[in-house]
């Protein structure tokens, strides 16, 4: 399957890399900047457990026609920079191009598959006006759950830190084709892969992590065992996540786990920055709506009320604002 790249960043370099090295299929990147010129200089590039991955990269250009159609569209970028970007990526998309979103949070798609009042639901804190569902149809998207971790230490050079796993699955629930191509084409390229029918209730699982431990280490600049360590902060993260579990069981996606559970899952991973955190450290624009502000809204459409997650919002909101890592 001949797959584009959107976003040859930390997760984007990462599937892109052992795609192309390990699979060996031809993957080609839209990227803009600093990061388009390492990719023409340098090619895909990765370090992990003391290993150097280098990839030949098949194209890579900031002008979407010069790529053409892909058969396999991985979208890896910020939930927040997806909708300005969406209308230059149509000419990546084809009747049967897969779209397979490598994002943190609840994305565009979300809304296909729920159930019951719930279904097609259209967000508009991720998909303002439903600019990316013109250019990316949900129709033609298998859902994705990211387990990696991973960073940039210069554009177009990814460092790998810990996990392989993606998590894949049809909106619908069904198995089908395109899932089985996709699922074996990531596998043979080195990832433990899942082949899931019920990706919203996956994503929503890993969210439920995410909705706290992203915005309370950004508003406080702590890593995750010192979040858990203070009782007074993980009791206020576990009363945000009983509030999110209630959402997610109007919406078809239970969470069988008491936050404490999940702490203790999270505490196994050490003294680690979030994804959130090291962006208020480098000065990028946060990814609240997609992770938040989004979770809110379905609140409202489904009738829960959350004043605990409420509250982490407009802290985190204010504090970003202020640093110009939000928009007011």
């Amino acid at each position: 399957m001949r797959t584009v790249i959107v976003g040859a960043g930390a997760i984007g370099g990462c599937i892109g890399t052992r795609l192309a090295l390990d699979a060996g299929v031809p993957v080609a990147a839209y990227a803009r900047g600093d990061t388009l010129q390492a990719l023409h200089a340098h090619g895909w590039r990765m370090d992990s457990a003391g290993r150097h991955w280098h990839a030949r990269v098949e194209a890579a250009s900031d002008d979407a026609a010069a790529l053409g159609p892909a058969e396999l569209l991985v979208v890896a970028v910020k939930g927040q920079a997806l909708a300005p970007l969406a209308p230059r990526l149509a000419p990546l998309v084809g009747p049967d191009t897969v779209i397979l979103p490598a994002m943190n949070g609840v994305p565009w798609w979300f809304g296909r598959g729920l159930p019951g009042s719930a279904a097609g639901m259209a967000l508009d804190t991720v998909d303002p006006g439903g600019v990316i569902a013109r250019v990316l149809p949900p129709a033609q998207v298998l859902g994705c759950v990211v387990h990696i971790a991973a960073g940039t230490t210069a554009p177009g050079q990814v460092q790998h830190r810990m996990g392989w796993g993606l998590i894949v699955g049809e909106p619908d629930g069904s198995t089908s084709a395109r899932l089985g191509r996709v699922a074996e084409l990531l596998a043979r390229a080195g990832f433990e892969v899942t082949a899931e029918p019920a990706i919203h209730r996956a994503l929503w699982y890993k969210l439920w992590g995410n909705v706290t431990m992203n915005p309370v280490s950004a508003l406080t600049g702590a890593t995750a065992d010192r979040i858990l360590d203070d009782p007074l902060v993980r009791a206020f993260c576990s009363a945000v996540m009983v509030e999110v579990a209630a959402v997610g069981a109007q919406i078809g996606c239970a969470i069988d786990q008491s936050p404490e559970d999940r702490h203790a899952v999270t505490r196994k991973l050490g003294a680690f920055k979030t994804s959130m955190l090291q962006d208020v450290e480098a000065g990028r624009s946060l990814e609240l709506d997609g992770i938040v502000a989004a979770v809110r809204e379905i609140a409202a459409r489904v009738g829960v009320v959350t004043p605990n997650l409420d509250a982490l919002f407009g802290l985190v909101r204010l504090m970003a604002q202020g640093r110009g890592l939000y928009p007011v």
